[in-house]
């Protein structure tokens, strides 16, 4: 069976390391909700029209979703029961990213965090007025990272609802990491935030009208719902009419050969990741999709040259070092096979997948003591992978560590008792 690749639903990666010491939810909560506010968006009457969150910005701006604010003709900013005239001050409506200046608020800035060494897994706080509720705290993980031009848009469990676009997603250190601004109405742990990124770059992005009637933020909003619901057919549909109105955006083009890579259209799936490095030539990870897209379609040699690409731009990426040592396995090139591996658990020790494999490719270079060692580690990360139990056992039986392959049949049978089988048939029996 062939090792599984990994398919990369991000774009653009770059990023450096922050490291700092975590704080409690209240801790987090008391540094970061001094910096929250409520956005009141009114009609030319002064009736209220729409109701989100926002953040005190560094330079004394609120900023929010333009989505909060788009119908509005008079704005609004309360904090802690007191009301203030608001005016526009910087908008980016394709990022849905915009700013106010209050009159007259004096509120603590937040501190700004960075998306580009988040990980998945992380915590994260959610702040904001779902409802119209003043300093609302929610917690959660982040569940994805999708990698967007100037960062890195995130996916997180913390809940959002009505009223939470625009307030404050924050690290353990209590530091902006972007604004919610997008949740799945029938699933509540499906939300998303832009990335603090996007309000650094906000000034020199500034548009004051809306362009376009479809903004790049919800195109992408609906791309991401589509392809979390797996309803691959609006995906493509959706995919395909966002090329077509953007025919210029190489993120359009790279999710078009993803929907492509996910319904088995390998070369559809190509030329749309072609498309998309013409426009981006230095998409990390739409190299990185092309070369599998050209491993399934047999394209060995083509793919290598992909994942090398893709490394020269980003040497880093774990799973694109996993992926060329499949590719190199599978051409019969074991020892760059090992080296790609190592790269890969080098950046990322916990990723089991490419230590199972790199003990494959130790067992066909007749390197058992090493490849016994990388079996071990996979199971250090998941102990209940049968498989690398089986490649485990197989190879203590080469090694002729009998007593070992009789244990590791005892820990496979509650995990796959037909592989089990299978494994006393051959090893235990003998």
């Amino acid at each position: 069976m062939k090792p599984a690749r990994i398919y990369v639903l991000c774009f653009l990666l770059m990023g450096f390391s922050i490291q700092a010491q975590s704080k409690t939810a209240s801790q987090v909560f008391e540094q970061a909700s001094a910096s929250v506010v409520v956005v009141h968006g009114l009609d030319a009457k002064g009736k209220q029209q729409s109701l989100g969150s926002g953040v005190v910005l560094p330079g004394g701006e609120v900023a929010t979703n333009c989505h909060v604010i788009k119908d509005a003709r008079q704005y609004r900013v309360k904090f802690l029961g007191k009301l203030y005239e608001a005016r526009t001050r910087h908008t980016d409506w394709d990022r849905d990213v915009c700013t106010l200046t209050a009159n007259g608020l004096k509120v603590p800035a937040v501190i700004l965090g960075s998306t580009k060494e988040l990980k998945v897994g992380a915590k994260v706080y959610a702040i904001g007025a779902p409802h119209g509720l003043e300093l609302s705290l929610s917690e959660g993980i982040v569940s994805n990272l999708r990698d967007v031009d100037g960062g890195r848009y995130i996916q997180t469990t913390a809940p959002i609802s009505p009223g939470s676009s625009g307030g404050g997603l924050f690290d353990e250190e209590g530091r902006l990491l972007g604004l919610p601004s997008f949740y799945l109405a029938e699933g509540q742990q499906i939300n998303f935030a832009v990335p603090v990124e996007w309000l650094r770059e906000l000034p020199k992005r500034h548009i004051v009208r809306r362009t376009s009637q479809t903004t790049f933020a919800e195109w992408l909003n609906m791309a991401l719902s589509l392809q979390e619901a797996k309803n691959w057919p609006d995906a493509l549909r959706h995919a395909q009419r966002w090329t077509k109105t953007m025919p210029d955006s190489g993120f359009a083009w790279f999710h078009l050969g993803y929907v492509y890579a996910e319904t088995g259209h390998s070369v559809k799936a190509i030329e749309a990741y072609q498309r998309a490095l013409r426009i981006v030539p230095d998409g990390a990870e739409a190299w990185n999709n092309l070369g599998i897209a050209y491993e399934e379609s047999g394209q060995s040699v083509k793919a290598i040259n992909a994942y090398e690409q893709a490394l020269r731009i980003d040497p880093e990426h774990a799973n694109t070092w996993y992926n060329l040592g499949v590719a190199y396995n599978e051409s019969g090139q074991s020892v760059k096979a090992i080296k790609a591996y190592e790269q890969a658990v080098r950046i990322d020790p916990e990723h089991a997948k490419a230590w199972n494999n790199l003990g494959n490719a130790f067992v066909a270079s007749k390197q058992s003591a090493k490849a016994i060692e990388s079996f071990k580690q996979a199971l250090r990360i998941d102990p209940e992978d049968a498989k690398a139990w089986n490649n485990l056992g197989v190879t203590y039986y080469i090694s002729g560590q009998r007593t070992q392959v009789i244990d590791v049949y005892r820990r496979l049978q509650p995990l796959d008792k037909a592989l089990a089988e299978k494994f006393f048939t051959n090893f235990v029996i003998p």
